[in-house]
C-alpha cells in the first residue's frame, strides 16, 4: 500500500504538469481515514482551482479554515470560489472573518479585500486595505497597477503608501 504522503507528492506533481485527471485519481487512492487531513485538503484545493470546480472548492477550503484557521490558503481559496459563485460582496464577508486571525500577517488578505472594496465602490476602504497590503509586501503596489479589479483607482495607486 502506498502511503498518503506519496499519493500527495504524485498528485502535486500531476497538478504542476496540468494532468488533472491523474491528480484526482491519486487523491482518490488516499485512505478514507486520512482524506480529511489538512495536507490532503491543500492539494484538493489546488485541483479544484485548476478545474474551476467552485462548489467543491468552497466545501474543501471552508473545511480547511475550520481545521487550520491560521493558514491563509483556506481563507483565500474560499473567498475566491465564493466570488465566482455568489459575487464580490459574499467573498468579502468570507475574508472579513479571517481578519482577526490573519490580518496582522497576511498581505494577500488585505490586497483581496482592497480589490473587493474597489469593485463595490468603497474607494477609501480599498485605498486603506491596499496601503496595508503594500506595507506588508511592497510588491503588491506593482501588482495593483495591473489588476483590473483596481482599475477605477489606478491613478491613485502611485500615491498609496
Amino acid at each position: 500500500m502506498i502511503p498518503t504522503h506519496r499519493h500527495l507528492q504524485y498528485a502535486a506533481g500531476y497538478l504542476e504538469l496540468g494532468m488533472l485527471e491523474e491528480a484526482s485519481e491519486e487523491l482518490e487512492m488516499i485512505r478514507e481515514s486520512e482524506a480529511l487531513s489538512a495536507d490532503v485538503m491543500r492539494i484538493r484545493i489546488g485541483l479544484y482551482h485548476q478545474t474551476k470546480n467552485w462548489d467543491l472548492l468552497v466545501v474543501v477550503a471552508s473545511a480547511l479554515t475550520r481545521l487550520a484557521p491560521n493558514e491563509d490558503q483556506g481563507w483565500i481559496s474560499w473567498a475566491y470560489a465564493t466570488r465566482r459563485l455568489q459575487g464580490v460582496s459574499e467573498a468579502q464577508k468570507v475574508l472579513l472573518r479571517a481578519v482577526p486571525l490573519r490580518g496582522d500577517t497576511c498581505a494577500v488578505l488585505h490586497y483581496n479585500l482592497a480589490c473587493y472594496a474597489c469593485l463595490l465602490g468603497h474607494i477609501e476602504e480599498a485605498k486603506s486595505r491596499l496601503s496595508t497590503a503594500c506595507k506588508m509586501d511592497p510588491q503588491f503596489k506593482a501588482t495593483a497597477l495591473d489588476d483590473p479589479d483596481l482599475e477605477t483607482m489606478w491613478h491613485e495607486i502611485p500615491n498609496i503608501k
